[in-house]
């Protein structure tokens, strides 16, 4: 299995070009295949998105000025996939498929969507049909479309049934694809390995990240707070979740942690994390022979 790092970990490291080409050269001699791009990462975003991001913990950065096929060119990192949203992939569809193209791939995700209501079920399942249009027209172009969830996905719709059993059985498969990220389903309270199988071979990327707690000194209380963690230092069952992932057919892993880095680092953070992949993808190619 091959693993990259997802675009949004990088915000405080790609301020210039010198900075962005030491944060990849750190990714590669970690031994990570290339990166995850976001489309609002390489273009100029509005303050509106570089606001909430910041927000959330996960700052853009500087990103959108910089030269993204030059610098993977020259890193020896290749582009995954590319992030969009779907009201660009419905209102400009050629222009996000010729930008894939590009960075020469085949895979775009959508990253969940804003201001919306996933607990009505009306709601949810005309976006299950939105997503088989634009997987058809991506399709056509041969591109994949995946559908990436947050923990938002878990609410409860009609039916005993939650809106992520919804996008499940209304999307169409030739259409359709996940990139599952069992960070999310796992901090939304379910069990990530029931829902990698019901998804089964609709699984083709997989979003990866530990989950535990960093003690940082006293505090008034002895109940810790959980957040993403580097890998083999939290609590999540990642064997469990590796080898579902390798019977789904799963060939791409994507790191993506949110704030919490050790000692506030990113780049630091993802070459811990690198050390327990590199031992994983090792082991499954011994096994492979």
């Amino acid at each position: 299995m091959k693993s990259y790092v997802q675009q949004i970990m990088l915000g405080t490291v790609t301020k210039n070009e010198d900075q962005t080409r030491t944060a990849l050269k750190r990714i590669k001699d970690a031994g990570y295949d290339g990166i995850e791009l976001n489309r609002f990462m390489i273009h100029p975003s509005s303050f509106m998105v570089r606001m909430l991001t910041r927000a959330a913990g996960m700052p853009t950065g500087n990103g959108g000025k910089l030269n993204w096929h030059g610098l993977l060119t020259d890193s020896g990192l290749r582009a995954l996939s590319l992030h969009a949203d779907l009201g660009s992939l419905e209102r400009e569809s050629e222009a996000v498929i010729e930008e894939a193209e590009s960075y020469k791939t085949d895979k775009i995700v959508i990253t969940g969507m804003y201001r919306f209501d996933y607990s009505d079920e009306k709601t949810v399942r005309d976006l299950a049909q939105r997503l088989n249009k634009v997987g058809k027209t991506l399709k056509s172009a041969g591109k994949s479309l995946m559908y990436h969830n947050h923990n938002v996905e878990l609410l409860p719709v009609g039916s005993g049934k939650r809106a992520y059993d919804i996008l499940l059985e209304d999307t169409d498969p030739e259409a359709v694809s996940f990139e599952f990220d069992s960070y999310w389903f796992t901090d939304g309270g379910a069990d990530a390995k029931l829902w990698m199988k019901k998804l089964g071979s609709r699984m083709k990327l997989w979003h990866l990240t530990d989950r535990g707690s960093r003690q940082a000194g006293p505090a008034m209380t002895p109940i810790l707070k959980a957040d993403s963690m580097e890998l083999g230092t939290g609590n999540m069952d990642l064997d469990g979740l590796w080898a579902l992932a390798v019977e789904n057919g799963v060939e791409d892993v994507v790191l993506e942690s949110h704030k919490n880095w050790v000692d506030k680092d990113p780049l630091k953070s993802i070459e811990l994390s690198a050390k327990w992949l590199n031992k994983k993808r090792i082991k499954g190619e011994r096994n492979e022979l």
